[in-house]
């Protein structure tokens, strides 16, 4: 009787975990097959009135982190190849002593990017806090997103399920360890999953304030 009992939990296990493993691969591969179209080099890339630039990081030193700095070179040459008009930096600034966009800012100005083409989005915290707020805080209802390839697929669809048209330019000037490559795709599967509660379960509204409209503010 216990034998058997064992027998049958460990198979429901198995199976459990194998229906996990299903979920959080075709939750992949429908993000990939979306974006497949929808990536670009910056050369490649249509133009655009606004890039929006992820956070991903930064150092004990406040600076930008080597997978940002990525970003937001990749950010630069849009601006300076006449693709966008305007950078949307959007990151973490929960606390006083740590502000991605600020940081952002910074090493776009130190690449050419003039301050009056940088805007940024302090309430940044997850793709889909900045995604959410680039409709309803910014008045975009497109944009050009710039991060790495990796991440692109999960950004363009979270972006597309909330009404955002977008495109993206993969970040990938420089060469990444192969167990940072490793963590980055693993921990996006889990991510990717997480989009899709996100997007069609629990709906969270992320902090919002009073409308910020590029657009109107380049006119």
């Amino acid at each position: 009787m216990v034998r058997s009992f064992f027998a049958f939990m460990t198979r429901l296990v198995l199976a459990l975990g194998l229906l996990g493993a299903l979920g959080l691969a075709l939750a992949r591969l429908v993000t990939a097959l979306h974006a497949v179209t929808r990536i670009f080099s910056v050369a490649e890339a249509p133009s655009a009135d606004v890039a929006i630039v992820f956070g991903a990081g930064l150092r004990r030193d406040g600076t930008v982190t080597a997978i940002l700095r990525d970003r937001v070179q990749t950010a630069a040459e849009l601006y300076r190849s006449g693709k966008v008009h305007r950078l949307l930096m959007s990151g973490d600034n929960s606390t006083l002593n740590y502000n991605e966009p600020e940081a952002m800012r910074a090493h776009a100005r130190s690449l050419g990017v003039p301050d009056e083409a940088i805007v940024a989005d302090y309430a940044g915290r997850r793709t889909y806090d900045t995604c959410y707020r680039a409709l309803a805080i910014f008045g975009l209802d497109s944009a050009i997103l710039v991060t790495q390839d990796f991440h692109l697929p999960r950004a363009l669809y979270t972006c597309s399920g909330l009404g955002l048209e977008a495109v993206g330019v993969k970040a990938d000037n420089y060469y990444y360890l192969k167990r940072s490559r490793l963590y980055w795709n693993t921990r996006e599967l889990f991510a990717t999953f997480g989009a899709f509660i996100d997007l069609y379960v629990k709906r969270p509204t992320p902090i919002l304030g009073d409308p910020e409209p590029i657009l109107a503010q380049a006119e």
